[in-house]
């Protein structure tokens, strides 16, 4: 019985997540990051699997990346500046840095 209940714990916690995902990425959409980004592939910007790659290791990323995605920035990923998404609500990017960080290359 405590096998099966920690398996249906489980697959509830992994479907969450499903959606959890489903909307952090429909929030990019409604966000317009997608305009820059793309989830596996550089765009005009980074993808956000190499964001999450580079920033894996560092316990600080999802608060400096919010920081950067609300201020916007220019230099880490070349030359090409990423403008500032002021309008956005605190609560939106830090769903959405939360999410890219889960993405594995």
């Amino acid at each position: 019985l405590t096998l099966i209940a920690a398996a249906a714990v489980s697959l509830i916690a992994s479907g969450a997540q499903a959606a959890d995902a489903k909307a952090a990425e429909a929030l990019a959409k409604t966000s317009g990051c997608l305009a820059c980004h793309t989830i596996d592939k550089k765009l005009v910007g980074p993808s956000y699997k190499e964001i999450a790659d580079r920033y894996r290791k560092d316990k600080n990323a999802p608060a400096s990346l919010a920081q950067k995605v609300k201020a916007g920035g220019k230099g880490v990923w070349g030359d090409i500046p990423m403008p500032p998404n002021a309008a956005t609500p605190e609560a939106d990017i830090k769903e959405l840095v939360t999410w890219i960080m889960t993405l594995k290359k």
